[in-house]
């Protein structure tokens, strides 16, 4: 696979030869790739082979020349060595970095995931006053279907759009399938008046504005509106409101509040306050809005594998993690099949659900996990071969983290900045919440010294407590191992200025790594990957202690069963979703292995002796991965055939309580002393005794 790279008219201090030896390739420095050396661009793409350009900027560019060039289908990709390293103050020791980001650049391609299709006609419903309504439906009305929603404001006595009102009940949906359920309250029926503001006129209270809805609070009641209106019958004090729905593909709303409290509102709808009509994010939303007509996909980004989840179990509710974080309220609690439900039409890829998922029944689908995994080891094991050291991992988004770290590039450029450190290597993703615990501890089983997210205005306030929750477990967990140094950081940088300096004092945090690196691979499932991560840094530790204490909201931990209260009912045992609770065939015990253990508190909310409390911890000794009996009690014999069939302590609690109730007196109290094949044969035998007697 070629690799293109240019110093950019002579402003970056490239060195082709030790990038060439990272990449195992001859690699020839190019200034003006774009311009006078484009002939070497044409030549590579004329190969046939995938071809990586070092250049960002003119990727418009250089995809209409490979469109010139006859038979070439080969695709080409573009990586940024210019604003992530090449412009920074320190570029002449970057060349470690910049060779990991052309080697992440050569890998394949995410491979294809079911997609979520939109489909939208262009019907567009704006909410707010007529007249600021009409304003916004006048720029779009040529490409969009308007319909417009008001309660009040004054607007154009020409009809254009057709306009209705009343109280709205419901907004529900996405884009291509919003609903609107709204009560028409008005005693104006705007399909029938004519605006001919007789009513307006008549009104001694100046009740009815230019919006032809009347304000019940100033009216008086002389009705001079309806006599005026007489002609056209359009107003009418009597009429009971009528319920209306209707469906619309997009939304505008003008409205202060917007119609969804939600972080990430639906698809298709966009707010735009009244303080921001008149602004630049006006001109934005109007674009965005003329151009969301026809079909769109989306991928789907998890996957749900209900027999892992810790939702629900016997009905009763332990995990809720994934339904309180997601921003988009786009999971919900199926209590009936005890399962939780997302709505891809509503999900909008953070990812953050399967960051607080305890046992991986979410898993972030695009890129996939393993994918994730090998541009992680490429990045570091690349940078290592290139002799770079300590080098810190910067997770950022695609969009404004993106955008923010090539803003400091180009300021460093100019001197207004230091720039992206040496040993910062970006890495883009959709979102940072979609990375966790088991991707973080990987990157530093493999060599990353520092794992920092970049956090932008972008993610919602839940968010950031779960990472910055699963950063202190993480850091704990290495702590405990003797792994000296900081490990893990969230950035909070809004500015170019603010990034400097958080990325200027993010290169001098140096945690300690494995001396050996980890090569295994990141697997599909999220345990699976935290268990290696943890085999590997535990193997390699420089302290071995047999347990660490972490704090709360470890996916890690034991449980502790207070044997006094403890019946051995094993009810636990079948709302566990891990495992991580057995019971034993042989003898009435409760079991353990510690190692399933994800922490979700559905056994302890299952107990009916509330006998349960979880322990964060992790536990390093072998007895982790070992059944090891929590409580264990005497068997308790049927009186009939001897065989054991219950507890001592269940039975006799159970007699206890039973003892003084009329339907368990003589022969039906004996029957619970009786295992199950003995009491039915003794509920037989009675009934043939009493046929007998009655004959």
């Amino acid at each position: 696979m070629p690799t293109l790279i240019c110093d950019c008219n002579k402003t970056m201090p490239l060195d082709a030869k030790s990038l060439g030896r990272a990449l195992d390739e001859d690699l020839t420095l190019h200034s003006t790739l774009c311009r006078r050396e484009a002939g070497a661009f044409q030549q590579a793409v004329k190969t046939g082979a995938d071809v990586v350009v070092a250049c960002t900027q003119e990727k418009r560019l250089f995809a209409e020349l490979g469109t010139q060039i006859e038979g070439a289908i080969s695709p080409i990709r573009f990586v940024n060595i210019r604003e992530t390293g090449g412009w920074s103050r320190d570029a002449k020791s970057a060349m470690p970095k910049l060779a990991a980001l052309l080697a992440a650049a050569k890998l394949p391609e995410p491979e294809p995931v079911p997609t979520v299709t939109y489909k939208s006609a262009g019907r567009l419903l704006v909410i707010g006053p007529l007249e600021e309504a009409e304003r916004f439906a006048a720029v779009v009305g040529d490409a969009l279907d308007v319909v417009i929603f008001s309660r009040g404001g004054s607007g154009a006595q020409e009809r254009k759009y057709p306009v209705v009102g009343g109280r709205i009940e419901s907004l529900t949906g996405w884009l291509g399938a919003f609903q609107l359920k709204w009560s028409q309250d008005n005693a104006i029926d705007l399909d029938l008046c004519t605006r001919c503001n007789a009513c307006v006129a008549a009104c001694p209270e100046q009740a009815i504005g230019l919006d032809y809805q009347v304000d019940l609070q100033a009216c008086k009641g002389h009705r001079d509106c309806v006599r005026a209106c007489d002609v056209a019958g359009a107003i009418d004090f009597a009429r009971e409101p009528v319920a209306h729905d209707d469906t619309f593909d997009l939304v505008l709303d003008l409205r202060r509040q917007p119609g969804f409290l939600q972080h990430a509102p639906p698809q298709g709808y966009f707010h735009l306050p009244p303080e921001q009509e008149n602004g630049p994010r006006a001109l934005d939303v109007v674009i965005k809005l003329r151009e969301l007509v026809g079909e769109f996909e989306k991928p789907k980004f998890f996957a749900y594998k209900q027999k892992l989840c810790a939702h629900s179990r016997n009905e009763k509710v332990g995990c809720n993690a994934c339904v309180d974080i997601c921003s988009a309220e786009a999971i919900s609690s199926d209590k009936a099949r005890q399962q939780i439900k997302v709505n891809p039409n509503l999900c909008v890829g953070c990812g953050a659900c399967t960051t607080v998922c305890p046992t991986g029944a979410l898993t972030y689908a695009y890129p996939r996990a393993g994918e994730q995994g090998t541009k992680v080891r490429t990045l570091l094991n690349t940078y290592e071969k290139a002799g770079g050291a300590a080098p810190v991992l910067l997770l950022h988004s695609q969009e404004r983290g993106q955008a923010l770290v090539e803003e400091l590039g180009r300021a460093a450029r100019v001197g207004a900045g230091a720039g992206v450190p040496a040993n910062v290597i970006p890495f883009p993703v959709w979102h940072v919440a979609s990375t966790g615990i088991e991707l973080w501890l990987t990157a530093v089983a493999q060599g990353a010294s520092h794992v920092a997210l970049l956090a932008t205005h972008e993610e919602a306030p839940q968010y950031l407590d779960a990472l910055e929750t699963q950063m202190q477990v993480a850091q704990a967990i290495l702590e405990g191992l003797g792994y000296e140094g900081t490990h893990f950081s969230l950035l909070r940088s809004r500015s170019p200025s603010d990034l400097d300096q958080d990325l200027q004092l993010l290169a001098r945090r140096r945690g300690a790594a494995p001396r050996e690196r980890a090569r295994y691979a990141v697997a599909a499932e999220k345990r699976t990957t935290l268990e290696l991560a943890l085999d590997h840094l535990v193997e390699h530790a420089p302290r071995q202690p047999e347990s660490i204490a972490l704090p709360a909201g470890a996916p890690v931990g034991q449980i502790l069963v207070d044997k006094d209260k403890c019946t051995l009912c094993l009810s636990c045992v079948s709302a566990c979703p891990a495992s991580a609770l057995q019971d034993n065939p042989q003898a009435p015990q409760l079991r353990l292995v510690e190692k399933n253990c994800v922490q979700c508190g559905l056994c302890a909310k299952t107990c009916p002796e509330q006998a349960i409390t979880l322990q964060p911890r992790l536990l390093l000794t072998p007895e982790r991965k070992q059944p090891r009996v929590l409580n264990e009690a005497k068997p308790y014999s049927c009186i009939r055939c001897s065989k054991p069939f219950g507890t001592l302590k269940g039975i006799e609690n159970m007699l206890g309580k039973l003892a003084g109730h009329s339907m368990f007196q003589g022969a039906a109290l004996d029957r619970l002393k009786m295992c199950g094949d003995c009491r039915v044969i003794d509920i037989y035998s009675a009934e043939n005794e009493s046929r007998i007697t009655d004959l």
